[in-house]
């Protein structure tokens, strides 16, 4: 079990919510028994991926968990292969096309990447060498290639789900792929001050909205496919599909009027509203009565139907909401009464395997751990524990408040687009900056061309 602290032990963590070195002492264990599951760093094994059944993308998630548990406790016992291990996988473009993952490649998975690589120049972590790719400047070529990949042929818009034609799901439109586009764009606007990133996230979320995948009551659904012009809406609901769009949103609202609303125009008060009702629709997640505002993964926990993907959702729910205090910081105190009890619950979870303190995933069994141990169960409990700390923590930077990340406009135009996507769709529509664009002019004329944001 984890030793929070020195009140008699329980099968499990008696964690104390509101006390800095409970927390530490807790999410350093979770840490550590995460780092368990990675290979990357062993001889023989490569950076910057996961052993099965575990995809490429999800080790891009884990990253930006230990990036979180660096920025909230300080302990850089992972910095080293963090980096090595985000360094390693940014392909020959740095764009995070990876030529050995294009069976597994799709805009959520590339994007997920992205947001880490987001967050480290967000949260001035330690920069790469002289001589490597930068935080911002990988987030940039990402944003890049996925804007190029804007579909208008198709469902008016949007991304799909999968970046080659050859794989299973590139005929679906999804919400995380969409939800990750719309948050780096919107953090990125922040970071860089540049309107245009900030004017395809407006695109992103009103074409979600327009194609029904977010209800007018504010229900995130999973996607709709290309063949039916996207009006087969596959409406199961998951975590972090509202919690990506929550993040942007309060970015959103932060970049028009700045995070005391002093400068408020009357106009873009609809990021104030957006957040608002995402939040409250998020409260979905947290209902079930025996156990009010404990977090559940309600599509498929209940039916112990949750795959090795699914598992992680609760990270990433947990870890936006909290990042959404900082930049809409009247969301707080609602975000905190579902935070601390599921933190706690999750802690109770943590008493499993050899060691007596690997995660499950059932936070409303208790101390009555469930059988379950991974990656996703172990990022989720890391991810909710240590949101306990951010009100002790500092906003995310930007270039304007301390952030130094070294960025690229023109990042990700390497020669790495999908031959297989029709013409109609690779047009370079609403470029950002001048240098991309000359870039951009001189790739065409070799028949090479790559794009920029996220």
């Amino acid at each position: 079990m984890i030793v929070c602290h020195t009140t008699p032990k329980l099968n499990g963590c008696l964690l104390t919510v509101s006390w800095s070195d409970s927390i530490k002492a807790a999410t350093k264990q979770v840490a550590e028994d995460l780092m368990v599951f990675y290979t990357g760093d062993q001889p023989g094994d490569t950076p910057g991926n996961l052993p099965d059944p575990y995809y490429w993308w999800q080790c891009g998630a884990m990253f930006g968990s230990l990036l979180d548990y660096y920025y909230y406790t300080g302990d850089d016992q992972f910095n080293a292969a963090i980096t090595e291990g985000m360094l390693h996988q940014v392909g020959p473009y740095n764009d995070y096309m990876t030529p050995n993952q294009t069976k597994t490649t799709g805009n959520d998975d590339q994007g997920f990447w992205a947001l880490s690589a987001m967050s480290a120049a967000e949260q001035k972590f330690p920069d790469p060498p002289s001589d490597k790719p930068q935080w911002l400047a990988l987030a940039q070529a990402v944003f890049n290639t996925q804007a190029q990949r804007w579909d208008e042929e198709f469902c008016a818009g949007g991304l799909r789900w999968q970046v080659f034609s050859f794989n299973t799901g590139y005929d679906y439109k999804n919400t995380i792929s969409n939800g990750v586009f719309f948050n780096l764009a919107a953090r990125l606007a922040i970071y860089t001050g540049n309107q245009t990133y900030a004017d395809w996230a407006e695109k992103t979320w009103d074409w979600t909205a327009a194609v029904g995948q977010v209800s007018p009551d504010y229900h995130f659904y999973d996607g709709a496919h290309t063949g039916e012009n996207c009006t087969d809406i596959n409406r199961i609901q998951w975590t972090y599909q509202p919690g990506v769009y929550l993040l942007g949103a309060a970015v959103m609202y932060n970049f028009s009027f700045g995070a005391d609303g002093a400068d408020v125009k009357t106009e873009d008060e609809k990021w104030r509203v957006h957040v608002d009702k995402i939040l409250n629709t998020t409260e979905r997640f947290f209902s079930l009565p025996a156990v009010p505002n404990v977090m559940v993964e309600t599509a498929c926990e209940p039916y112990n139907t949750c795959n090795t993907d699914n598992l992680s959702f609760k990270a990433y729910l947990a870890r936006w909401m909290a990042a959404t205090t900082k930049m809409a910081p009247w969301t707080y105190d609602v975000v905190m009464e579902m935070i601390r009890p599921s933190a706690a619950a999750a802690a109770l979870q943590c008493s499993g395997g050899s060691s007596g303190t690997l995660c499950g995933t059932k936070w409303t069994d208790g101390a009555k751990w469930d059988g379950s141990t991974g990656v996703g169960q172990q990022m989720s409990a890391l991810e909710v524990m240590q949101s306990l700390l951010i009100s002790r923590v500092a906003p995310p930077l930007t270039n304007s408040t301390g952030g130094s990340s070294i960025g690229d406009p023109s990042a990700g135009s390497g020669a790495t687009f999908n031959p297989d996507l029709p013409q109609g769709v690779i047009q370079h529509r609403d470029r950002v900056g001048a240098g991309f664009l000359t870039a951009l002019i001189i790739l065409s004329g070799i028949g090479s061309v790559w794009w920029m944001i996220s």
